[in-house]
C-alpha cells in the first residue's frame, strides 16, 4: 500500500486548509482519561514508540521513497482524484519524495516507565517549513499503532501487581513465578495480526509467557531483544483429546505423558466432564504423575473461572467437585506442602491453568478465594486473552495526538482546543511542552519556551530519518519491574 494512504481522507486537504505561512505544526500524544480503563489503572505504561516509529519509517523507505516518484504520487492522485472529486494536486507530496525521508523531530518519554493521565508520552514536530503539513498527516497512523501497545502493557502490569501482592501473602519464596503467572493467550481473538503483535508485545513488555508467536520476533526486530523472550509449554487443546476419543480419555492422558516424559505438559481437561477427569481419572493416573520427571497443568476451558479454580463453597472441605473447584480437588488428590506462610503448596507435578474470560477482577477474585481455602495463589497460571485485550479502544486511557503550537510567518502561536460542550477530557495542553520528573512523578509544563521544551523528560529518538536514544527490551522489563 502506498505510504500516502496511511492517513484519514480528510486529512488529504489540511496542507491548504492551515493559514498562510504556516512553518510548523507540534503535536503531543496524550493518554486524556482513564474513565473506561479497569479499575486500578490509574497511570499509562510507556511502551510502543520506538516499534511504531520504526515500522513507520521502514514502510515509507519501502512504499513511498524507494518507489519511482512518478508511479507513487501518479497513483496517488489518481485515486485522491476519484475520492475527492476533480483534479487532486500532489506537488507537495512530490516535494516530500524528493526529500526522501520523513521531516519530523519525534520526543518521547522512556519505555517502560508509568505515566500519570494528561501527561504527554510523545510530541512530534516538522523539521522543515515547507512539511508543516506532514506533522498531522501522520496522526492517524502514530494513534492506530500507539493505543493498543501501551494499552495492553498497562493492563498487564495490573494482572501483574495483583499476582504480586498474593505472591507475597500467600508464597514469598516464590515470587519469581508471577513472571509467568500470567499467560497471553489472546493471539486468535484480535482484531488481525498487527493487532495481535501490538497488544502482545505490550504482554510481553511485562510477562515472560506468551502463545502469541509474533512477540518473538517483533521484539527482536524493533527492540533489539536477545536470548529467551518468551516461552510456553507443550499443550493440548481440544481437537487432540476429540481424536483420542471420550471412551478412552484416560488413555489418552497416558499417551501425552508418554510422549512427554519431562517437562511442563498443559492438558486441556473439560472436553467432556471436568469433574471426572479430576475425581476418576487423575486419581488413577496418580503414580504415573507423581513419577514422570515434570509437571502435569490441568487446564479447564469453560465455565466461571473463580467457581471452576476455587469451588463454590468459600470454605475447604465441600463434598461435591463443583464445590471444591480444580486446586482443592487436585490437594485432594496429590497433596503437597505448606509454605512459611502456613499455606497449601501443590505437589510440583501437578499445577492447574485457566485461559477463558479471565478479567481483572476475575484474577483478584481467584487470588483472594484461593487465600480464603489456605491455598497459595502460586498454584495456578492465569491465561490472559482477548477477552481482556481486544474488549478496549483509543478511549480506555483516552488517547489522542492534539496539536497545541504553530509558527505562522514567523510567529509562534500557542494553540489548545477546550469544547464548551465537554466534560474536560478532551481540553488540550497550550504551546509547547516540557515534561519534568518531580518527586518520583511524571508533570507536564506547558506553554513554554523553545529554550525550555528542550530540556526535561521527553528526549528525542528519531529526527529526519535517523534513530537516536534507542533502548532494549531488558531495560524496558528492568524499569517496569520496578514499577510492580
Amino acid at each position: 500500500m502506498n505510504g500516502l494512504l496511511l492517513t484519514d481522507g480528510y486529512k488529504t486537504g489540511h496542507h491548504q486548509q492551515y493559514p498562510v505561512g504556516t512553518e510548523e505544526v507540534y503535536s503531543n500524544w496524550t493518554p486524556r482519561s482513564n474513565k473506561y480503563a479497569p479499575k486500578g489503572c490509574d497511570k499509562v505504561v510507556s511502551f510502543g514508540q520506538q516499534y511504531v516509529i520504526q515500522w513507520l519509517h521502514d514502510y515509507f523507505n519501502d512504499n513511498f521513497f524507494s518507489k519511482p516518484k512518478e508511479l507513487v504520487c501518479r497513483e496517488i492522485q489518481e485515486e485522491l482524484s476519484l475520492y475527492l472529486g476533480g483534479s487532486y494536486d500532489v506537488s507537495h507530496y512530490e516535494e516530500l519524495h524528493d526529500l526522501q525521508y520523513l521531516p519530523i523531530k519525534v520526543k518521547s518519554l522512556p519505555e517502560g516507565v508509568e505515566v500519570p493521565i494528561r501527561v504527554p508520552m510523545l510530541t512530534v514536530v516538522n523539521t522543515i517549513k515547507e512539511f508543516y503539513w506532514v506533522t498531522n498527516f501522520l496522526e492517524t497512523i502514530l494513534s492506530t499503532m500507539l493505543w493498543q501497545t501501551m494499552t495492553s502493557a498497562s493492563i498487564a502490569i495490573l494482572y501483574k501487581r495483583i499476582f504480586k501482592k498474593w505472591a507475597l501473602i500467600t508464597d514469598s519464596e516464590n515470587v519469581s513465578f508471577i513472571d509467568f503467572q500470567g499467560h497471553d493467550f489472546s493471539m486468535r481473538g484480535m482484531g488481525g495480526l498487527g493487532s495481535a503483535l501490538s497488544s502482545g508485545m505490550g504482554h510481553a513488555s511485562v510477562f515472560l509467557g506468551s502463545d502469541t508467536l509474533p512477540v518473538i520476533s517483533g521484539l527482536r526486530k524493533y527492540y533489539n531483544a536477545s536470548g529467551f523472550i518468551v516461552g510456553s509449554v507443550n499443550a493440548t487443546e481440544h481437537s487432540v483429546m476429540c481424536a483420542g476419543t471420550k471412551e478412552d480419555e484416560i488413555g489418552t492422558f497416558q499417551s501425552l505423558m508418554n510422549t512427554y516424559p519431562k517437562g511442563i505438559l498443559s492438558v486441556v481437561s473439560d472436553t467432556w466432564n471436568l469433574w471426572k477427569v479430576l475425581t476418576e481419572y487423575l486419581p488413577k493416573l496418580k503414580d504415573e504423575v507423581i513419577s514422570r520427571d515434570g509437571k502435569l497443568v490441568i487446564r479447564p476451558d469453560s465455565g466461571d473461572p473463580v467457581d471452576i479454580i476455587c469451588g463454590e463453597m468459600a470454605q475447604i472441605g465441600g463434598q461435591l467437585p463443583n464445590e471444591k473447584g480444580v486446586i482443592e480437588l487436585l490437594w485432594d488428590i496429590f497433596g503437597g506442602t505448606i509454605n512459611k506462610e502456613g499455606f497449601k503448596v501443590l505437589d510440583p507435578h501437578i499445577g492447574a491453568i485457566y485461559g477463558d474470560s479471565i478479567t481483572t477482577e476475575r484474577a483478584e477474585q481467584i487470588c483472594q478465594r484461593l487465600h480464603d481455602k489456605g491455598f497459595a495463589t502460586t498454584n495456578v497460571v492465569l491465561g490472559i486473552g482477548s477477552f481482556t485485550y481486544q474488549f478496549n479502544t483509543r478511549d480506555t486511557f483516552g488517547f489522542a495526538m492534539k496539536a497545541t503550537s504553530v509558527v505562522v510567518q514567523g510567529e509562534r502561536r500557542e494553540i489548545f482546543k477546550d469544547p464548551i460542550t465537554d466534560d474536560g477530557i478532551k481540553k488540550s495542553a497550550k504551546g509547547l511542552i516540557r515534561v519534568d520528573f518531580v518527586d518520583g512523578e511524571y508533570k507536564m509544563v506547558d506553554q513554554v519556551s523553545e529554550v525550555e521544551e528542550n530540556d526535561g523528560e521527553l528526549q528525542v529518538i528519531y529526527q529526519n530519518g535517523e534513530f537516536l536514544n534507542q533502548i532494549k527490551l531488558e531495560q524496558i522489563r528492568d524499569r517496569i519491574n520496578k514499577c510492580v
